[in-house]
Formats: structure tokens, C-alpha cells, sequence
């Protein structure tokens, strides 16, 4: 593969480190880690399988980091190349400069640094919840380079539809948010691993104790007294960082897509990017609606039994779909 998009983005990205390259064969469940530099530090990211296998970057949900897809992962065909990073403020990756904003389309400009760090020109997606987004409105920016796109309880992009009223209010308190954060000279909040443990599940009732004991391992770091999340606390409400488009700018934006699509839809998930919304599921019913018309044969859809974080679950309820897919229809090549 040449090395083109490196070029594009000189002295920005590039791999830092990365541990002992995986040989053919090797047990699914290991993995390596990766640092690949950014102008504000670095992004981390775990890999599984041969690095000459074709891509698939990993993305995770809203305040989740890369081991939400530990269980998932060793389930899948094993002649991918796995890369599940951490997005900028999560998980082991850096958190931004001060000043600079967690804005959507910073997120999406991750996967082209990534993918410009790794000499990718081509690549499939794979996204939860808000990574679904990143990678729905990276893949309609550069439909050339993505070959597959899988949607887990997620849309390639969120609509304005519920939310006209509100937009306004969300970027002025994200401003103030910020302002707030990067004045504050308070430390970050100390706590025993079991409460941090069951302030998570707390505001997350869909992720099971297993699961959010895992999320926590990459998410957290050990102090002498204590736990501290490891996550940017300019980091706030999803609807701060959103984009919300038109469903006329949806319809648009679909039309440039070259990949192919799978949305798989937890049936017990989410439907809406705040919860009191949840019961309103005509705006899924019209995303469906709208890819199934633009990209035809191109798009797939399925619905399991599960709540938002079925891939953590109960991982096997979507390996199948996924593992077909991905080695369904015309392939990228391995990477040489």
C-alpha cells in the first residue's frame, strides 16, 4: 500500500509505539496496543490480528472507550485487522489542547489521522452508538475510503427533528461548559473502585456490572486513595457535541456513500439521542426508510433482541450478522 495519506498529513500522525506484531494464527483474544501521535498528544488504540489483514477501525459510544469491544471482537472472522481506538478525552488516548473544542466533526477527524497514521486508503467501520455517528458522517465525507460501514445502535448521523428548539441552548451551554471546566482548580473526584463502579451503572442502566467493571479498566487509573476517570471532564452532554442535521441535509449526504451498510437495532436500545424521546421512533423509521431507498441492495437492516449495549452483552447475538457481512460482497485487499 502506498504511503498517500501520510503524506497529506505531514508530521501529524504516526505511530508512537505499539507492542510485538501479532503472527497468523494467533489466539483471537490477544491484542496489542497502540499510541499513534496527534498534534495534542496521542490516541491509543488496541489491535487485534495480522496488521496485513484488511482494516476495520473500531469506534466506541459517548464516554465508552476501545474495551467495549473486548467481548465482541475475538468473535469475529479472524483475517481482519482490528483497531479499536480510544477517541480524544476517553479511554487511554490524550485529552484535546485547552481551548480546543470536542466538536463532532474533531471526533471525525480522528478516523482520517488514524487511518493517515496506519498508511490505510481504505477501510471498514464499525461503530456503537455515537462512534456510529463519527464514522456515518466520515464515511459520506470520504466515500472513497471506507468499503463497509456497521451501524450498532446507531444512525450515520443524528436529525434535528425533536431538537430545533433546543440547538441554541446546547452550544451555549457547551461554551459555558468549557469555560467552567478549564477555570475550575478543582482535582478530579477520588472514588473506591466499587462506588466508581456503581455511579456508572447508575447512569447507565443498560451496561451490566461485568461489562462496566470492563469499561472502567481503560477508563480509569489507579491513585493512592482511589479511582479517577480518566475521561476529558470538558466532556458533557452528547447533545453538546452532536451535530444535528436536516432531514433534507440527511438525504443529501446519504447520496454520497460507496459503502456498504449494516444497521443492526437493539430492539430494547435507544431511539433518540436523549432518553425522554425514546418512545418517538419515527425519526429511525425514516433513517432506515432513506438508506434503504438511496443505497438499495447496499444496505442491510436487522433487529436483535437486546438493550443499547447488546455488543457487550451478549456479543453473539450480533457476531453472526457481523461476521457476514464483512465478508460479504466485493472485499478490500489485504493490506501488503
Amino acid at each position: 500500500m502506498d504511503g498517500s495519506l501520510a503524506k497529506e498529513c505531514p508530521g501529524e500522525s504516526k505511530i508512537l509505539g505499539m507492542a510485538a506484531p501479532f503472527s497468523e494464527g494467533q489466539v483471537s483474544g490477544l491484542f496489542s496496543e497502540l499510541k499513534l501521535a496527534v498534534p495534542w498528544g496521542h490516541i491509543a488504540a488496541k489491535a487485534w490480528g495480522s496488521r496485513h489483514g484488511p482494516p476495520v477501525l473500531c469506534l466506541h459510544g459517548w464516554l465508552d472507550n476501545a474495551n467495549s469491544f473486548d467481548r465482541l471482537i475475538p468473535l469475529l472472522p479472524k483475517e481482519f485487522y482490528y483497531i479499536a481506538m480510544d477517541f480524544g478525552g476517553h479511554g487511554l488516548s490524550s485529552h484535546y489542547s485547552p481551548g480546543l473544542p470536542y466538536c463532532h466533526l474533531n471526533f471525525v477527524s480522528e478516523i482520517r489521522r488514524v487511518a493517515a497514521a496506519l498508511k490505510w486508503n481504505r477501510l471498514s467501520l464499525l461503530g456503537h452508538s455515537f462512534g456510529g455517528t463519527v464514522g456515518g458522517m466520515f464515511s459520506c465525507i470520504f466515500p472513497e475510503m471506507v468499503d463497509k460501514l456497521v451501524l450498532l445502535d446507531s444512525t450515520p448521523f443524528v436529525l434535528d427533528s425533536n431538537e430545533r428548539e433546543n440547538l441554541l441552548a446546547y452550544k451555549r451551554k457547551s461554551i459555558e461548559h468549557t469555560l467552567q471546566v478549564e477555570a475550575s482548580q478543582k482535582p478530579s473526584h477520588v472514588l473506591s473502585r466499587e462506588e466508581m463502579l456503581q455511579r456508572l451503572l447508575k447512569h447507565n442502566n443498560h451496561v451490566g456490572e461485568e461489562c462496566g467493571e470492563l469499561l472502567l479498566q481503560r477508563g480509569a487509573t489507579q491513585v493512592a486513595t482511589g479511582l479517577v476517570l480518566n475521561r476529558d471532564r470538558r466532556i458533557a452532554s452528547p447533545e453538546h457535541t452532536f451535530d444535528f442535521i436536516s432531514s433534507e441535509l440527511f438525504e443529501h449526504s446519504v447520496t454520497k456513500l460507496q459503502a456498504r451498510v449494516l444497521l443492526i437495532k437493539a430492539i430494547q436500545g435507544f431511539y433518540d439521542v436523549r432518553r425522554e424521546n425514546d418512545a418517538d421512533k419515527e425519526i429511525m423509521l425514516f433513517t432506515i426508510g432513506k438508506l434503504k431507498s438511496v443505497l438499495k441492495e447496499r444496505f442491510q437492516f436487522v433487529e436483535v433482541p437486546g438493550n443499547h449495549y447488546i455488543h457487550m452483552n451478549e456479543p453473539q447475538h450480533v457476531a453472526s450478522v457481523i461476521s457476514s457481512f464483512l465478508q460479504s460482497g466485493d472485499r478490500i485487499q489485504a493490506q501488503q
